[in-house]
């Protein structure tokens, strides 16, 4: 799993930072000047206004944000990793493979009782080592395979819903850096504001400031919503899934029941 992550974490970083300079390179290139006319004195003082305005890239916004805007850029490489990861893992063809629990349920009806341990044991699926854990004991009896059962579908539920954990980590904790990102902008924004004092001072000289300190707020509510989203999502997904695998591992193990019962 952890390679798996690493090297869809990697694919991420390298498209983001494609997409980085892409975005760059396209704001770089110099747009079509209006032709204005020079008799027109509204025209050209809009246009002398205009240049004193700096215009702010992608690019610029996001190094603007510094140390902390890219602690976040980083956190959103990782929720992006971490959603891949588990649409590619959390879905029944993995957790419960087709076909799979027909097999074992023909091999227990033909009483190959070996044969089906032996297809679970050789099966890494959440359906196969539930079951594993239910052949383990069925020499001692139907309450054991039971019990067994239960505590497997217990661990398989509490490691699936441990893995997109790590989304709701990062959906909580993104906005609380964006806002420390924020903060720490501002108290720099108003110490270079009185830094001032005794000389001009302007309104732009702080507006500046403000607007480049909510860049980390920004940043930290658009890796937010996502984290979050997709958090409840899986983990609604994966009761699901271990719902439908109580169900189906309880009507394979019913024949094992059913002998067991007779001793």
């Amino acid at each position: 799993m952890m390679l798996r992550f690493c090297f869809i974490l990697i694919i991420c970083a390298i498209c983001v930072f494609s997409l980085g300079i892409f975005a760059q390179e396209m704001e770089s290139t110099p747009q079509a000047e209006t032709l204005i006319d020079p008799s027109s004195v509204k025209q050209n003082e809009e246009k002398e206004a205009s240049k004193a305005v700096k215009d702010y890239t992608i690019i610029d916004l996001i190094l603007a944000a510094g140390v902390i805007g890219h602690t976040i850029i980083l956190l959103s490489l990782v929720t992006v990793a971490l959603i891949i990861e588990h649409i590619m893992t959390i879905r029944e063809k993995v957790l419960i493979p087709p076909g799979f629990a027909d097999e074992v349920a023909k091999n227990l009806n033909e009483g190959r009782w070996s044969d089906a341990a032996k297809l679970c044991r050789n099966d890494p699926s959440v359906l196969g080592i539930v079951l594993t854990a239910g052949f383990g004991e069925c020499e001692i009896g139907w309450d054991s395979v039971e019990k067994a059962v239960e505590d497997a579908i217990a661990e398989q539920a509490a490691r699936l819903y441990r893995k997109t954990e790590y989304l709701n980590l990062i959906g909580n904790i993104a906005p609380m850096i964006g806002l420390l990102g924020t903060v720490v902008g501002l108290v720099i924004a108003f110490h270079d504001m009185a830094a001032l004092e005794g000389h001009q001072q302007r309104a732009g000289d702080l507006a500046a400031g403000i607007y480049l300190a909510l860049v980390t707020t920004v940043q930290g509510l658009l890796v937010a919503i996502p984290a979050l989203s997709t958090y409840a999502i899986f983990n609604n997904r994966i009761a699901l899934l271990i719902a439908e695998t109580t169900y189906i591992a309880d009507q394979i193990l019913r024949p094992v029941k059913r002998k067991l019962a007779k001793k």
